[in-house]
């Protein structure tokens, strides 16, 4: 039972990262795909923890894994104000 769990924990692992790979257009479903490998991570960190009783990592995972989706969070409202949109395409770097 342990390992279906774990292949379980894989895939979600890796169709985020597909999710990431293959979604360039929007910087919404890039976050959200980063999101998406952060909860999968969170979880198999959780069920690895479970069985030691030693969960306060998770605690500094969860602080980490909050601040980096309020980062891009940021990130996707300050380029929607600047740009009016949040195709790759239309920002660029040189432009700030």
């Amino acid at each position: 039972m342990m390992m279906f769990y774990e292949y379980m924990f894989i895939f979600f692992i890796l169709s985020g990262l597909w999710s990431f790979v293959s979604k360039r257009k929007h910087l919404l479903s890039t976050l959200l795909s980063l999101e998406f490998i952060v909860l999968s991570l969170f979880f198999y960190i959780f069920f690895i923890l479970i069985f030691y009783f030693e969960l306060y990592f998770l605690m500094y995972f969860l602080t980490f894994g909050v601040c980096e989706g309020a980062l891009g969070l940021g990130i996707l409202v300050s380029m929607i104000r600047s740009h009016g949109n949040d195709y790759f395409s239309s920002f660029n770097m040189l432009q700030c």
